[in-house]
């Protein structure tokens, strides 16, 4: 399996790049606009819908239509985990349902002092078998350009 990953230092504390992320607020702020990211619905893990804060068993349904080429895209994200401890907070959560055969995103965030390292690392799979686990890699291309903007923007929301 194929993995991604980028760190950026924020000036802000933990706190608030935690409270910031577990909100789809977060999400849709943090999505370039050339995703065309849509969030169709979120519900708890208790079927509410619309939590304000969203926790382990959480499914956002979303669509994406990349640079508004090709059909949009849609596909469940569930929370698989979520925890926080004294200067550190992870979530990790799994695409079902989308364009990717295997997708787990892991959303780590470590307090330096009034500072936090945002880490994000994703292991994922392009559908299609051997060929698609043998291409994997190259999907670099594609979601380098997302997470770097993710990152500015977290930057320029956050700090």
């Amino acid at each position: 399996m194929a993995t991604y990953s980028r760190l950026t230092r924020v000036a802000a504390p933990l706190s608030e790049v935690w409270d910031f992320h577990s909100r789809i607020s977060g999400l849709e702020a943090l999505t370039p606009d050339w995703m065309n990211l849509r969030v169709e619905s979120v519900t708890s893990p208790d079927g509410d819908p619309n939590p304000e804060i969203i926790e382990t068993g959480s499914e956002i349904q979303v669509s994406m239509h990349p640079l508004g080429v090709g059909p949009r895209q849609t596909w469940t994200s569930v929370i698989l985990d979520r925890e926080r401890e004294a200067g550190t907070a992870t979530f990790r959560d799994e695409m079902r349902g989308g364009p990717f055969e295997k997708w787990v995103h892991t959303h780590r965030f470590v307090a330096d002092g009034e500072e936090t390292i945002v880490d994000d690392e994703v292991e994922y799979e392009l559908p299609g078998g051997g060929l698609g686990r043998a291409a994997s890699p190259l999907a670099v291309v594609g979601f380098e350009p997302m997470f770097r903007a993710r990152h500015r923007a977290t930057k320029e929301l956050l700090e």
